[in-house]
């Protein structure tokens, strides 16, 4: 089984925009056109069985509608392999009755972006979200390290989710992009954690657009010794299969865990038993 469990979709009518806005900020290529049934058509092809959308709220005004287009997704497309996470934003007031309602609408957990959403990881109004999620048995994952549109800019560091374990304890958290985005040499200062990281991203090189100018070496994510080194550190146990399609193609993402020297139990661990365990509570 292969189960991603980091992809964006765009309602229909404005993805074409979106995907065109997002690919000249990042300078790096769509794989799919960021529709759900782009997401679908991928997943049929390369034998995902199920997708996790994560939405991002980049306003307060957002959360709501969010959420109830994520539960909408979810009861609908489940039986099709996709499901979404929920919502929410460090600013919006009643966070403790929509965390509430996110996890009365059947969504198994929140998506938060400290870039995106201006506010330091460790900042009082993240954590007060963050506990609330874990009291509820939220998943919360969280955008980790540099992120591609945002060049300099880091709200969530290795250190700052160790600050969050230590205020919180132990909740099912997901750092993106293997702990933290062009970050990694800081990640190992999470051994020892129960924190699971994502793969989403983070593996082979960018998928530069040929009209914008790169240094090849900016191009460089991880390559087979740089994620060894994590999954060294973290074990096959706490390593989620993520592409952050469109942004990633499915095919060479889940190649680079296939070819990786490890074994078979451990790559099946990375691309979906851990993920079932996670989601489903085994």
């Amino acid at each position: 089984m292969i189960i991603d469990m980091h992809t964006h979709i765009f309602p229909d009518k404005i993805a074409a925009e979106v995907i065109d806005k997002l690919s000249r900020t990042s300078k790096s290529r769509a794989f799919t056109d960021g529709t759900l049934s782009g997401l679908l058509n991928s997943m049929k092809k390369f034998g995902v069985e199920l997708s996790v959308v994560l939405p991002v709220a980049t306003n307060t005004r957002q959360v709501e509608k969010v959420n109830d287009a994520s539960a909408n997704l979810t009861e609908n497309f489940s039986a099709q392999g996709v499901i979404s996470f929920g919502c929410i934003h460090p600013d919006f007031t009643n966070y403790r009755a929509e965390l509430s309602r996110i996890k009365n609408l059947g969504l198994r957990g929140i998506k938060i972006h400290p870039v995106y959403q201006d506010t330091d990881l460790d900042d009082k109004k993240f954590l007060r979200i963050i506990e609330r999620a874990a009291e509820l048995d939220l998943i919360v994952v969280t955008h980790a390290g540099l992120d591609i549109g945002f060049p300099g800019v880091v709200r969530c560091t290795p250190q700052m989710a160790l600050n969050v374990v230590k205020e919180i304890g132990d909740f099912k958290f997901i750092l993106a992009h293997m702990g933290g985005w062009k970050s990694w040499a800081e990640v190992p200062a999470l051994a020892g954690t129960n924190i699971f990281i994502d793969t989403a991203f983070s593996t082979g090189k960018i998928p530069a657009r040929s009209d914008f100018n790169w240094a090849a070496a900016d191009l460089n994510l991880l390559d087979e010794s740089g994620f060894m080194t994590l999954y060294k550190i973290f074990g096959a146990d706490k390593i989620l299969f993520g592409t952050d399609s469109p942004w990633s193609a499915l095919d060479t993402s889940i190649e680079f865990i296939k070819n990786l020297p490890i074994s078979d139990a451990d790559k099946n661990k990375i691309l979906g038993e851990n993920a079932t365990k996670l989601l489903y509570s085994i």
